[in-house]
């Protein structure tokens, strides 16, 4: 298991900046995403600091339109993306247990 460890950077009214050290583009990409999907972000993004650089180190920002604190709808981000991936989950599940094993027919294998 990979540690992650947060550190604010930033944090104001509409502002929130994170130093994420230990994710980059697989999580980071997700939550930005599930934030610029809510209209009161203005912005939500991240910046890999240097993509050799180990551990990995970004940066995590969200700006919003006032609307909400910028914490509040990372948080809201990260409750949708759960939400995601359970659904996905059982939809695998439910893929691989109506699976019925015929091997090599069509299903990307190669002979």
């Amino acid at each position: 298991m990979v540690r992650v460890e947060l550190k604010v950077l930033k944090r104001t009214e509409q502002e929130l900046r994170l130093e994420v050290v230990g994710e980059s583009h697989t999580l980071l990409n997700l939550l930005q995403k599930e934030l610029v999907k809510d209209p009161a972000v203005e912005i939500g993004g991240y910046d890999v600091i240097h993509p050799l650089e180990r551990p990995i180190r970004s940066v995590l920002y969200v700006r919003t339109t006032g609307a909400k604190r910028p914490e509040e709808a990372l948080l809201e981000a990260i409750e949708r993306a759960r939400k995601t991936n359970e659904e996905f989950a059982q939809k695998l599940q439910e893929a691989l247990a109506s699976f019925s094993g015929r091997e090599g027919e069509g299903h990307g294998e190669s002979a």
